[in-house]
């Protein structure tokens, strides 16, 4: 019997902010992942602290990034990859009502830090931004599928990942923590995303499932090396090519990639671009998300030794390493849960 402190389900963005506080407080764990969720390695992989559609700040944006950028820096040094690209996000305006609206919303407390106060103007020809852009400040894209595939390649050269669906009917609970066939652990957290449709345990969350889908295209005349946003992202890669989206679909669960959203996210880049472009890619992922629009971090309300930390919706990047070490100092610290964040302010979580 193999003893750990933790067993993760799971190895997106959640798992692996749960991996790394466990690291840094030298605990054993092991990780089980089946590959069977993509909603992480499908995301545009943007953080930005602005809701850009009605200029508001994130929900704890500067608590968040304080937490995920070190931590993404961190990871790039230990596994010697490139995941985090600084990016400018420059918002398209649509009209001078927005441009007024955006300036009104620098001066807010929030958002002063985040929104520059100075018109950009269009200077590229195959846009369309006849009112211009204002910029968003601090702002990047995370490589989330080299993220993952390189963290689970580290995991597994250290034998500390399963590549194998989690069996739930074969896990057994008891006083002292639980036992999966031949590993015993003080504690598991069930990081699936989507995945939790399949958990025995938690398959009552109150979790909305919202299919997202994103094109890449290449565009060689285009030659932007900055976000746009306008009725869809535009993000550079590199090589003139570039992501655009996303959809958000909560009617469709299918995990294929449709006509109708390939569609949807052409006509709406075809207001923002006037040159030609080649659609070399299309991928589909579905988003855990929560009506509250807050994650669901906590205890099991009748097994102790049972967590979960999942509905991070689209903005994954930033709240995964703030949420995971919520979790990790109410575990074993005792630190209460913010009650924005924690399962039980849904009835069905509340404790028995």
């Amino acid at each position: 019997m193999e003893k750990v402190d933790y067993i993760i389900v799971g190895c997106g963005l959640a798992g692996i902010s749960f991996c790394e506080q466990l690291k840094a407080n030298n605990k054993t764990f092991v990780v089980y992942d089946d590959k069977s969720q993509l909603s992480s390695t499908v995301a545009g992989g943007l953080y930005n602290p602005v809701v850009l559609k009605r200029f508001t700040a994130v929900w704890k944006s500067e608590e968040q990034l304080a937490l995920a950028l070190p931590m993404y820096k961190a990871i790039e040094e230990e596994l010697h990859v490139k995941i985090d690209y600084k990016v400018p996000v420059y918002r398209k305006f649509a009209s001078l009502e927005e441009q007024n609206d955006w300036f009104a919303a620098s001066d807010k407390p929030r958002l002063s830090s985040y929104l520059s106060t100075k018109l950009i103007p269009n200077t590229n020809s195959f846009l369309n931004a006849n009112y211009g852009f204002g910029e968003v400040l601090g702002t990047g894209r995370l490589d989330v599928a080299t993220l993952i595939n390189a963290y689970k390649k580290d995991l597994k050269s250290k034998n500390r990942l399963k590549e194998e669906a989690f069996l739930y009917e074969n896990l057994v609970t008891n006083l002292e923590g639980v036992q999966y066939n031949n590993i015993s652990a003080k504690h598991i957290v069930f990081c699936e995303g989507f995945g939790y449709k399949k958990n025995i345990y938690f398959d009552n969350f109150p979790l909305v499932a919202t299919k997202g889908e994103l094109l890449k295209i290449h565009a060689p005349l285009l030659k932007i090396d900055y976000v746009v946003k306008g009725p869809v992202f535009i993000i550079p890669l590199q090589d003139d090519i570039y992501y655009v989206g996303a959809t958000y679909n909560s009617k469709d669960t299918t995990p294929g990639v449709t006509e109708e959203a390939k569609m949807s996210l052409l006509e709406k880049l075809d207001t923002m671009i006037n040159t030609s472009f080649t659609v070399v890619d299309q991928r589909a992922g579905i988003r855990p998300t929560v009506k509250d629009r807050r994650p669901l971090v906590g205890l099991h309300p009748i097994n102790n030794n049972m967590y979960v930390l999942n509905g991070l919706g689209t903005r994954g990047v930033m709240i995964a390493p703030y949420i995971a070490k919520k979790l990790y100092a109410f575990i074993e610290e005792g630190a209460a849960l913010d009650p924005e964040i924690d399962i039980r302010r849904f009835k069905v979580f509340k404790n028995k």
